[in-house]
Order: C-alpha cells, then sequence, then structure tokens
C-alpha cells in the first residue's frame, strides 16, 4: 500500500516546494507534478499518478483545489480512485483529511470541488477585469519593447545602407526576429 503525492501550480513561473515539502512529510514514497491549470485536462503527471495507483493505495493531495478546478473532473476523479479502491486524502484546507465518498462526506466534497471550480471563475474574471481597465487608460501588458524609436531609427539607416538584418540585430543587441517584426 504505496501514498502516492500530486502537486500541481498553474504556472512554470509558481514553485510547489510547499506542496513538496508537505506530501513529503506525509510519507508519500513518490511524487508527480504538473505545471498546468487545473481546469486543463492535459496534465500528464496526474495521468501517471492515477495509472500507477493501485488498489489499497493512497492518492496524496496538498489541498483540493490541487486536483481540479473544475467540480465535473473532481468528482469523477474521486469517484473513480474509490471505485479502484485507492483512498484520496487531502492534507490541507476544509477537507482535509480522507475523502468518503458517501452520505455527508459525499456533499461536503462535492460543494469544496464547486467553491474551487467558483474562485477559479473568480480569478479569470477579475484578471479580465484587470485587463481591460488598464487598457482604457492606455496601458498594456506584457514586457517592454526593446525597440525604441531611437533604435528603430538607426535599424532603418543602416537597413538603407545596405548592411544585413543579422548584423544589424547583433550591432543593436536584438533578436533578427524582432527587428523584422518592427521594420515590417
Amino acid at each position: 500500500m504505496a501514498v502516492i503525492g500530486y502537486q500541481r501550480v498553474s504556472t512554470n513561473a509558481q514553485d510547489a516546494q510547499l506542496q513538496n515539502d508537505a506530501l513529503t512529510a506525509a510519507g508519500c514514497s513518490k511524487i508527480y507534478e504538473d505545471k498546468a491549470s487545473g481546469k486543463n485536462a492535459e496534465r500528464p503527471g496526474l495521468l501517471s499518478a492515477l495509472d500507477y495507483l493501485r488498489e489499497g493505495d493512497t492518492l496524496c493531495v496538498w489541498k483540493l483545489d490541487r486536483l481540479g478546478r473544475s467540480t465535473r473532473d473532481v468528482l469523477t476523479i474521486a469517484e473513480d480512485l474509490h471505485a479502484r479502491g485507492i483512498a484520496l486524502r487531502i492534507l490541507t484546507g476544509t477537507l482535509a483529511g480522507n475523502y468518503s465518498p458517501k452520505g455527508e462526506g459525499k456533499f461536503f466534497f462535492t460543494v469544496m470541488a464547486a467553491f474551487a471550480e467558483l474562485e477559479r471563475d473568480m480569478i479569470v474574471e477579475r484578471t479580465r477585469a484587470g485587463l481591460e481597465a488598464a487598457k482604457a487608460q492606455g496601458r498594456t501588458g506584457g514586457r517592454p519593447s526593446v525597440i525604441t524609436e531611437d533604435v528603430l531609427t538607426v535599424a532603418k539607416a543602416r537597413k538603407a545602407k545596405g548592411e544585413s538584418i543579422t548584423a544589424i540585430a547583433k550591432a543593436l543587441g536584438v533578436s533578427r526576429a524582432t527587428l523584422y517584426r518592427h521594420l515590417g
């Protein structure tokens, strides 16, 4: 009977060390990881963990929303685990403990899975509203352009003299693709 961990962060910029430490402390002999949104069905780490698990094993997650952000997906995963004789253990949050798909346990689990999905939807809504507000104020997201008006003027002058794009890009310290994009 193995205890297998699953950890997930939504982006490559996030760190899963907190989850990893908790899963290791919980006795997980193997930990699978994904760096993808919980709404994303393409989570190879989760699929590998589910494939690895056998009857009598336990799937351990740091928090319910790490398993997924879609109520349907979380419930499907939990029901599948139960049908296969695999326990689901949640380390933190309101549902900390072992999941039981019976009576009040199932009801509470379903409600908490719905809250996880609601939270994801609210994050998306707030992000979209923030981007729209910034756009209305004339601000755009993303990295600042390395091509200023001065750099573009120099690049155009060098190109007019017959210098190659590769040489210009190297001299100005920008990529060829960036230079091509700005020169048209």
